[in-house]
């Protein structure tokens, strides 16, 4: 998945003495980040890894690490007291439920993204993970231009699966049902027409941009769309909106 189109400010115009006007080079997207606005928490037990991406992550203009932790419960603690943007966080930690891990992130700190690290996941535990919560993934051995670019999509509200995955997940998701949904997403859930169109566009795998195309919409309405699908069903990624639909939850058109 490709980083988002950042569209740098318009060229300044300045005079210098005794020469004509003429345009002054426009700043570079990095000139976007100088504010440090992504707040980046790495969980990791390997303290050698752990320290070597606080480093790498830290020296990004756009990026700044508010916590290193190296086990499941300081990593909780961290999450709270530092309140990171996104959580970069070891697939192997709490004796290898991840998963679990994942959920209990994203149950203290709803609003937190979590982007999970590992050698080599496969389809399955894809969908565990993002069962539980996890917005994105990035495999260890990923370039630093790569892991750099998946924080800062996931940290824009995307989800990022592994290139491998991509383009077959959707079909193992639907059969792969989500094991535990809040007792709002697995009642009869009322949603309005567009909404229901735009399940159905997510479970295609189609991104916001596509989605705008097809239904002749603003990409901003297409959001605004999801953030209501998410809140009405209580759910926390796009990939479980596809897993919810794939599965053939019930939902019923709004009174309007």
């Amino acid at each position: 998945m490709g980083l988002p189109d950042w569209s740098p400010p318009p060229p300044a115009y300045v005079r210098r003495c005794g020469s004509p006007s003429e345009p002054r080079r426009p700043p570079t997207t990095e000139g976007v980040y100088l504010k440090k606005s992504i707040r980046v928490l790495v969980i990791d037990d390997n303290r050698l890894v752990r320290d070597g991406l606080a480093a790498l992550l830290d020296g990004q203009p756009d990026m700044k690490v508010v916590g290193a932790a190296g086990d499941t419960a300081a990593g909780l603690r961290q999450l709270v007291e530092a309140s990171p943007q996104v959580v970069l966080v070891d697939a192997a930690l709490d004796n290898g439920d991840g998963p679990r891990y994942v959920a209990a992130l994203r149950k203290a700190v709803p609003t937190v993204r979590v982007l999970v690290m590992d050698l080599l996941a496969s389809t399955e535990e894809v969908i565990e993970f993002a069962q539980g919560g996890a917005n994105g993934f990035i495999m260890k051995d990923a370039s630093l231009e790569d892991l750099i670019g998946t924080i800062r999509s996931v940290a824009l509200g995307a989800d990022v699966v592994p290139p491998a995955l991509s383009g077959t997940l959707l079909s193992h998701i639907a059969r792969h049902a989500v094991a535990k949904q809040s007792s709002g997403a697995s009642e009869l859930v009322r949603m309005t027409k567009r909404e229901r169109e735009v399940m159905d566009l997510i479970a295609e795998g189609l991104s916001n941009k596509e989605m705008a195309q097809r239904l002749g919409i603003a990409t901003y309405t297409i959001k605004s769309h999801v953030h209501n699908i998410l809140e009405k069903l209580a759910l926390h990624s796009r990939l479980q909106i596809a897993a919810f639909t794939h599965k053939g939850n019930a939902v019923r058109p709004a009174d309007r």
